[in-house]
């Protein structure tokens, strides 16, 4: 039989190898022990407190097979994003581009470097050991969040987003990063990726502010614009089934 109860510090062995076997692109899960203890500490703070309204805390799940006696996957809520670290994404657009004396129109989608200080909450670090992934155990570490949710809904945002793990492949490279990331930050996608689960402040500083206009950008950047990771596919299915829908954020 599975449970899911909020984690604790003495499932940090485990976390640390669902960060090992995560692979890279999931920012809640990082593969880094202390930051994942310190994560823990953080939520174990959030369930114990009891909040009038939400202001960023992280609730950290586990699933626990009660025979095997070991945690075998996780998920998250952040009660509300931004705040003093916000969060940072492109809003993918249409400019409209006009000439009257070619008679031409053309819309050009393009992307808007947003940083929400004030945003709604968010559900993620849903990952779950390879052999559990049968008997609905997934569905249900996802789902049942909305009924914590639910439960105690002065603790959150009532908007709620969830970030999905982009097109990545197995040894981290993201066309996306390399076509736009790389060339001002200087760093591969999963140092990057590492570091801005430690801090986001270097995104600011180095994040071009101009908007980038999509055309402009290599094919093979173009074509995972807004697609997910493919080991997140089943999970992206399972949250449109329950009415989510791409708002347009890369």
């Amino acid at each position: 039989m599975v449970v899911i109860r909020p984690a604790r510090m003495n499932d940090l062995d485990d976390m640390v190898k669902f960060a090992e076997m995560a692979s890279f692109g999931l920012t809640s899960l990082p593969k880094d022990r202390d930051l994942l203890a310190r994560r823990i500490a953080q939520s174990e703070y959030s369930f114990q407190k009891p909040w009038d309204k939400p202001m960023g805390e992280v609730y950290i799940f586990v699933m626990e097979d009660l025979e095997a006696g070991k945690a075998i996957g996780t998920s998250c809520i952040i009660s509300k994003v931004g705040g003093f670290e916000p969060f940072y994404a492109y809003k993918l657009e249409t400019s409209l581009h006009k000439s009257e004396t070619l008679n031409i129109v053309k819309e050009i989608p393009t992307l808007h470097l947003l940083a929400e200080h004030s945003g709604p909450c968010e559900i993620g670090g849903l990952f779950l050991d390879p052999q559990y992934r049968k008997h609905g155990n997934g569905r249900l570490l996802s789902l049942f969040r909305f009924l914590f949710m639910q439960e105690y809904p002065q603790r959150f945002e009532t908007v709620v987003i969830a970030e999905m793990r982009g097109v990545l492949d197995e040894n981290g490279l993201s066309p996306f990063w390399e076509a736009v990331g790389r060339h001002f930050f200087d760093l591969d996608y999963p140092k990057a990726d590492y570091l801005s689960a430690k801090d986001k402040r270097f995104i600011a500083e180095l994040m071009p502010r101009f908007p980038i206009y999509v055309p402009t950008l290599p094919r093979a950047a173009q074509e995972v614009i807004g697609k997910v990771h493919k080991n997140t596919e089943p999970a992206l299915k399972m949250l449109q089934e329950e009415g989510f829908t791409f708002c347009g954020m890369v």
